[in-house]
């Protein structure tokens, strides 16, 4: 090669590229290596151009594609290799690299960063009484901080957070200036010079008053209301059960589990903790971890009730690691919000909602723009699986390869979410709760709303759930209306099971089961325990649970003891009390009044107010109420959780997992396997007649639905069976029916990154659109 010949690069890196340190990183590379060239974050990612020579070139696109960032993700590398001639003019002087101010490509589709709990440096700067930042709330730089949080627009600029307001100091600028910096070119950070400060209700405040006011409120049994990276946060004294009471009644929060905060220190004083639990817990992510509890671990029994596990997190910022050190104790940490409605997110807009939950509210003056939820996962099956995206997980974005027509996606209604099909991603938002409120549909459409203004989206096509009564669908009606567009709606299973082929990146043809409490059917009644065929977007029902009817329509989604009701009448129809003559003191019998008995009955007799439902949601409320576990639930699963909490114990113990059996009998003329539940309602009527331990019966039904799943894998002829639906957030089942597939060489497949429950759905509902509305324009050159 002629020597006199050097080479520009031009690179346009797609993915999680900003916000992660990545700039930094070329630069420092680029300097390393002799090149030339500049590197500028842009609307689609991040544009870099090298020059030099080709070998030198080579290396450096080496090192950038195999070893990035930490938090970072290259989906799409597009390069351009042009020669030029160092005789030619206009090369610039050896050496000479910079990183300019972002470009506008014309385009729109940036990834967001997820907000990152303090580093390890971070951390150890915080606590280093000779470092600027010793002690200071808001320390981050480019490996951690918020991010998604603070964001306005993108690119991925401080002028584009809420950072913009607080202008760096001299010694600030010189740290995002120097190279050698860890916060060259970091956009959140800041100092005590130039940061934000605190407020104490209302009142600027310094650190060390703060904490003191906070901890001892903590230490009379009072509620502080703490501003986190995405909101609100509840902070209370896990062994006082008197304040733990009445922070419940305040959120309207009967029984649903409270997490815990807490340092690395004392996490193991209160849970049970392996390897591969600490390192999701230590994670940058810092979700609430679901652990198993220490028998002697100090808390008050209404923290958790009697569950096994206990949620834990450790502090994401650097305000709740002081707070924390300061009280020297875990604390309960919960969303600072009422049930059912958004959490808060602004100390002032929200003041009446914050005065009526906490005796004390510690804000500061650095604005929340998108309020996001802690994430919330747990260890099953040799690997971790999301309950809650939230902070630290969303915006989750799936590689979409595909370059389809912009579109978005609504879910469904109790885990509310919204997904956006960009040029490059399908970009799924962290789950925005329950939209039967007024305030929680707001939430959700501002959101909506949010997002596509700032991807500068307008939707080619809009994907909702079948039910007609979901806000979301409601939402998209007139969102459609609006814009005008094209509008798909989508049923509930067929969504789940898509979101799992999207996170595994699978085409074709892929059979799975779809279990979950409930979603419409194509014929109108309620599923939940389903095997579908997925072949391109349409689907076939292959099987389902023995269908029997709910007494008392919706009311019977929060009561176990219906559920059971409608099994008993189901089975043995006017005779069912006579097969629990043998069983007189089972605890079900008293979980009506006569009256209510006669009149529910009477519905069941009549066909009145009930729905056909085959939810194996419902099942697991029916199991739970005979148990005498729950009759009335207070949240969503708590009756399938407690039947959990019992299989668990069992499998503790070491008890046989001879399983219940759910026998698969054909259907015609639908041509549908049913699984029937019926021999093992019987079997789990005689154990309680005969007296087998309650943990023991749990674990026999758990080992029977994973059977069951084994049964369609091979009836069906499959090799790869899917796994969805929030019945497989249930570890017991989940490992149990993974091992049981695996046994027989069926290959279990279900989401890792997403989450199993409704809060995926808006992924499975991008890519159930017809492929007539799906296309779009060839993908623009990097030139």
């Amino acid at each position: 090669m002629n020597s006199s010949t050097n080479w520009v690069l031009h690179l346009q890196l797609i993915g999680r590229v900003q916000g992660v340190g990545f700039r930094p990183s070329v630069y420092r590379l680029a300097h390393q290596l002799g090149l030339e060239g500049w590197v500028a974050n842009s609307n689609d990612g991040l544009q870099i151009e090298l020059c030099g020579p080709r070998a030198s070139l080579e290396h450096a696109l080496e090192k950038l594609l195999e070893s990035p960032p930490p938090r970072s993700r290259i989906d799409q590398c597009r390069q351009h290799w042009e020669a030029i001639n160092r005789s030619g003019g206009g090369v610039k002087k050896a050496g000479e690299f910079r990183i300019l101010p972002s470009l506008d490509s014309g385009g729109s589709s940036a990834l967001i960063s997820p907000d990152l709990a303090l580093c390890r440096a971070c951390q150890t700067e915080l606590a280093d009484p000779h470092n600027r930042r010793f002690r200071y709330p808001f320390i981050s730089c480019t490996a951690c901080g918020p991010r998604y949080s603070l964001v306005k627009a993108l690119p991925f600029e401080r002028e584009n957070t809420s950072l913009a307001s607080f202008p760096l100091c001299a010694a600030c600028v010189q740290d995002y200036t120097n190279p050698d910096d860890r916060r060259f070119h970091a956009q959140t950070i800041s100092c005590p010079s130039c940061g934000p400060q605190l407020r104490w209700n209302q009142q600027t405040i310094s650190l060390e008053p703060a904490l003191k006011a906070a901890s001892s409120l903590l230490s009379a049994g009072g509620i502080v209301a703490l501003q986190g990276v995405g909101g609100f946060q509840l902070l209370a004294d896990p062994r006082q059960a008197k304040g733990l009471r009445i922070l419940r009644r305040r959120k309207g929060r009967p029984d649903k589990p409270l997490a815990l905060l807490s340092t690395a220190e004392t996490l193991m004083q209160l849970c049970h903790c392996s390897d591969d639990e600490w390192a999701v817990w230590n994670s940058p992510a810092a979700p609430i971890l679901l652990l198993r509890r220490q028998p002697a671990a100090e808390l008050a029994y209404e923290v958790a009730g009697d569950s096994p596990w206990v949620g834990v997190m450790r502090p994401a910022s650097g305000l709740q690691q002081l707070l924390l050190e300061a009280y020297s104790r875990p604390l309960v940490a919960t969303s600072a919000n009422r049930s059912g409605e958004p959490i808060a997110c602004n100390a002032e807009l929200d003041s009446t909602c914050l005065e009526a939950l906490a005796d004390g509210v510690l804000s500061h003056q650095l604005p929340i723009i998108n309020r996001i939820d802690d994430s919330v996962m747990r260890c099953a099956a040799g690997g971790s699986i999301v309950l809650r995206l939230g902070r630290g997980l969303a915006p989750l974005a799936l590689a979409n390869e595909l370059h389809a027509a912009p579109a978005l996606a609504v879910g469904a209604q109790m885990k509310g979410a919204i997904a956006l099909r960009k040029a490059h991603h399908l970009v799924l938002s962290p789950e925005l709760g329950d939209l039967s409120s007024c305030a929680g549909t707001a939430h959700f459409e501002s959101t909506a709303a949010e997002w596509m203004e700032r991807s500068g989206l307008h939707p080619h096509t809009i994907a909702a759930d079948l039910h007609p009564g979901y806000s979301s669908r409601s939402y998209a009606e007139h969102l459609s209306q609006a814009f005008p567009t094209n509008r798909v709606d989508v049923q509930h299973h067929h969504a789940h099971l898509l979101a799992v082929m999207a996170e595994h990146r699978l085409e074709g043809e892929a059979t799975g089961l779809a279990w979950d409490g409930s979603g419409l059917g194509s014929d109108n009644t309620l599923w939940g325990g389903e095997a579908l065929a997925l072949k391109g977007q349409s689907c076939r029902r292959v099987a389902r649970l023995r269908p029997f009817r709910l007494p008392g329509g919706e009311s019977a989604l929060r009561e176990p003891r219906r559920a059971a009701l409608a099994l008993l009448f189901e089975a043995y129809g006017l005779h069912w009390r006579d097969r629990l003559a043998r069983l007189p003191h089972l605890p079900w019998l008293k979980a009506f009044a006569s009256e209510e008995f006669a009149v529910l009955e009477r519905s069941l007799q009549q066909n009145l107010h009930h729905h056909r439902c085959s939810s194996m949601g419902r099942l697991f409320d029916a199991m739970a109420a005979l148990l005498g576990l729950h009759q009335i639930c207070s949240y969503e699963a708590q009756a399938a959780m407690a039947l959990e909490g019992l299989a668990t114990t069992a499998l503790d113990a070491g008890a046989s997992q001879d399983p219940y059996h759910l026998v698969m009998e054909r259907q015609e003329p639908e041509a549908l396997w049913q699984w029937d539940w019926q021999p093992l309602l019987d079997n789990l009527l005689n154990d309680l007649e005969y007296g087998r331990p309650k943990p023991e019966v749990a674990l026999a039904f758990h080992a029977g639905l994973a059977h069951a799943a084994v049964d369609l894998a091979l009836v069906e002829r499959q090799s790869r069976l899917l796994l969805a639906g929030g019945c497989f957030q249930n570890k017991v089942l989940l490992e149990l029916s993974a091992d049981a597939l695996m046994k027989v060489g069926v290959q279990p497949l279900w989401c890792q990154q997403l989450p199993s429950n409704d809060a995926s759905l808006p992924i499975g509902q991008l890519l159930a659109i017809p492929a007539a509305n799906c296309l779009s324009t060839a993908a623009p050159s990097i030139r």
